[in-house]
């Protein structure tokens, strides 16, 4: 009996102390996934404060590159060259203008539209005022006010308005896809 007894003892402590280390390891298992995790999320914070620095920096980038487009659009406009403008309109391009009754459709119709004003004008100047771009994705609009001047008919001109055009990326380039014009004076 009493080398049963002893045996059971020992049975038991060996059990106690597999148990202990047992716990052990998972008390050290547990603290290194929690330490762990803690680790992971600084470097998921670091990481999404550097991509949103990124991010703020290459849509700051994809801004500017809207307004070049505008831009070049009108400077396009202003050097008389008809193919250079229309390399910035989008096939699907829509436009209520200034004074148009209704919805002006499609890439052919703005060309057109663009080319009889530059045959009838010269000197033109546009000035963009106050531009807001917001981009979502590929689609992106500007709202902006704008002043223009120049001379068509031979008559001078001076206008201003508000403006609202909306563009797509499409192959790595911001294209126009709609224009709305409102004229103020």
């Amino acid at each position: 009996m009493y080398i049963y007894l002893n045996i059971k003892v020992l049975k038991l402590k060996t059990k106690r102390k597999l148990f202990l280390k047992k716990t052990k390891f998972l008390v050290i298992v547990g603290l290194l996934f929690a330490i762990s995790l803690s680790f992971s999320s600084c470097i998921s914070v670091r990481v999404t404060e550097k991509n949103s620095e990124i991010e703020t920096q290459n849509l700051e980038k994809e801004k500017q590159e809207i307004k070049n487009t505008l831009n070049s659009m009108w400077s396009a406009i202003e050097q008389n060259n008809i193919e250079k403008y229309a390399s910035y309109i989008h096939p699907d391009f829509t436009q209520f203008g200034e004074t148009d009754p209704v919805l002006k459709e499609g890439k052919q119709a703005e060309i057109e539209g663009i080319k009889d004003w530059m045959a009838d004008s010269s000197n033109i100047h546009t000035e963009m005022i106050d531009p807001k771009i917001t981009i979502r994705n590929n689609v992106a609009w500007i709202v902006y006010y704008w002043k223009d001047n120049g001379t068509t008919n031979g008559e001078p001109f001076t206008s201003s308005g508000k403006s609202t055009r909306i563009f797509v990326k499409e192959n790595g380039k911001w294209l126009c896809i709609h224009g709305h014009y409102t004229l103020i004076s």
